[in-house]
């Protein structure tokens, strides 16, 4: 006979998924920022292909473990809004490094690396909001880091005006002006998923508490 402790314990197994799809997006943000400040870009491109496959394997996983799994840590919805949610985070970087491959040699004098490092801070933050959950579902840890997941997406905002006045304003390329418009928009759709994981981990603690 299977005691609670042991049927719960295996509900247990979504914290340690969870984190590891966490770590992932942590690591896609990471190969980012290296992209967009080496030159080298062989090895960068070889770490999004690695972050991407983990994370997808992770999301596969944790969706095959909630049909098998009778009890879980966390209600199933909201297990499924993290998988979701964290899944996008690589997804998207890993569209602006595909794109920007393309056209790096049209937009090379660009910085995007500022708004990058700010994406991988945000990422880093998630990252400690979902080893949160395992702690007990503390309300003032994440509420904090909650705050500072706003900070990041508020100063990734403000970080866009100064290059969007050159682009637009003072330039005179505007397919240039485009290219590099779009990329922003992904570094800041990516930064977005971040608050997105964020709130689904801050409405879990709230709900619980």
């Amino acid at each position: 006979m299977f005691s609670l402790q042991t049927i719960f314990g295996k509900g247990d197994k979504f914290y340690g998924l969870l984190e590891q799809s966490a770590e992932a997006a942590k690591e896609s943000a990471r190969a980012l920022h290296e992209l967009l400040t080496h030159t080298d870009h062989a090895p960068v491109m070889a770490a999004f292909a690695s972050a991407r496959a983990r994370e997808k394997a992770l999301a596969g996983q944790i969706s095959e473990e909630l049909v098998n799994t009778f009890v879980t840590a966390l209600d199933r919805e909201d297990i499924e809004a993290l998988n979701s949610a964290l899944y996008k985070i690589p997804k998207t970087i890993e569209k602006f490094a595909e794109r920007y491959e393309i056209v790096a040699s049209r937009v090379s004098d660009i910085d995007f690396a500022q708004r990058a490092l700010v994406l991988e801070r945000a990422t880093a933050v998630v990252s400690e909001m979902i080893g949160e959950l395992r702690l007990g579902l503390r309300i003032d840890p994440v509420k904090k880091l909650q705050d500072r997941l706003q900070t990041l997406e508020s100063e990734g905002d403000r970080m866009l005006l100064s290059p969007y006045r050159t682009l637009y304003v003072e330039g005179n390329d505007a397919m240039r002006a485009m290219l590099a418009k779009d990329l922003f928009e992904l570094l800041e759709k990516a930064i977005d998923k971040c608050r997105d994981v964020g709130n689904i981990v801050y409405s879990i603690v709230l709900k619980n508490s």
